[in-house]
């Protein structure tokens, strides 16, 4: 527990606040977390390839990197010269079967009138009515087949997978694309960080752990979201969820500092901490008498607004320090 006296006389000369020395502190041992600091990278959560559907020559590209898109926006421009002879091919088998349907029911009338005047017989009315059942089915045939063939040379658009930011186009306007090959990637579902950490570290990964981000406008805190099961040439990956993530460029590496276990320290605010000939040292009250007591410092934080350091020899736990100012 910490005893912090603020001289009245010091108050009264209007010094300011970090002038004003703990006078003593009861040293006891604290449970602290070591950190380790390894890079993070920024990454979409989605990221998928908007791939060609037709194989084609790419006449047309309206995105480059970083432009945000939506779902279903065109992205490109395919276009297969053959689906234009295969239409033009299904249009004039279908003028041919068209000409085959108009004689085939003028048969029909022929030979349904010659049925009343008992000329013809019924089986070669049917047979004739036959033909133009076949001759409609061909035609119908050849419909479908120029819908399918529609329906491919629509596929020639490029169209975004997701909502996002395009991230890579790897292809250049003009240029002979087959069908799946890629046109634009686009990362989309927000942002966040992917850690890749050594696997000797694997037990002290948590999810939910709290993850300290270091930014130039200072640090941020994250969330431990997944840790992934599979260990990849020797090191676990794991994602960190962090509010407002700067993801201006995609891959960039962030330092990120890890909670990799929990330990016992003496620490003491670092303001009793005096250093003169090289040596550090803290004044300890035994018995009502002052010694100075030689000390090796470790590493500083701030705790509830104080600097405290860690002492890793010289202090045990239980003493009392005092400033060397009183």
């Amino acid at each position: 527990m910490k005893s912090t006296i603020l001289p009245l006389a010091l108050i009264a000369l209007g010094l300011p606040f970090a002038a004003l020395a703990q006078e003593s502190y009861q040293v006891a041992k604290t449970e602290v977390t070591d950190w380790k600091s390894v890079f993070g990278t920024v990454e979409a959560k989605d990221t998928i390839a908007a791939r060609a559907r037709l194989g084609g020559t790419l006449v047309d590209l309206v995105v480059a990197e970083g432009v945000q898109v939506q779902s279903g926006q065109v992205l490109g421009q395919i276009v297969d010269e053959k689906i234009a002879f295969q239409l033009n091919a299904i249009d004039a088998q279908l003028e041919a079967l068209n000409a085959q349907l108009s004689n085939a029911n003028t048969e029909l009338t022929r030979g349904e009138e010659l049925l009343k005047r008992g000329v013809t017989t019924t089986q070669r009315l049917d047979q004739l009515r036959t033909q133009v059942d076949v001759v409609t089915g061909q035609i119908e045939a050849q419909k479908a087949q120029r819908r399918v063939v529609e329906q491919q040379a629509a596929e020639g658009q490029v169209l975004a997978p997701i909502s996002g930011r395009v991230l890579s186009v790897p292809v250049a306007k003009g240029a002979v694309v087959m069908m799946g090959e890629p046109v634009a990637t686009v990362g989309g579902g927000g942002f966040f960080l992917t850690l890749a950490v050594p696997e000797r570290h694997a037990g002290a990964l948590h999810e939910g752990d709290t993850i300290t981000i270091e930014t130039p406008k200072g640090d941020k805190q994250g969330t431990l979201a997944k840790v992934y099961p599979t260990i990849e040439n020797g090191r676990v990956v794991a994602d960190v969820e962090v509010a407002e993530l700067d993801s201006s460029f995609v891959n960039a590496r962030v330092l990120v500092r890890l909670p990799m276990a929990s330990r016992e320290a003496v620490e003491v605010p670092a303001a009793l901490v005096r250093q003169h000939s090289g040596l550090d040292f803290v004044l300890v009250e035994e018995n009502g008498t002052r010694v100075e007591r030689a000390v090796i410092p470790g590493g500083h934080r701030v705790v509830d607004g104080t600097d405290m350091v860690e002492i890793l020899t010289g202090l045990q736990g239980g003493e009392t320090v005092v400033s060397h100012e009183h």
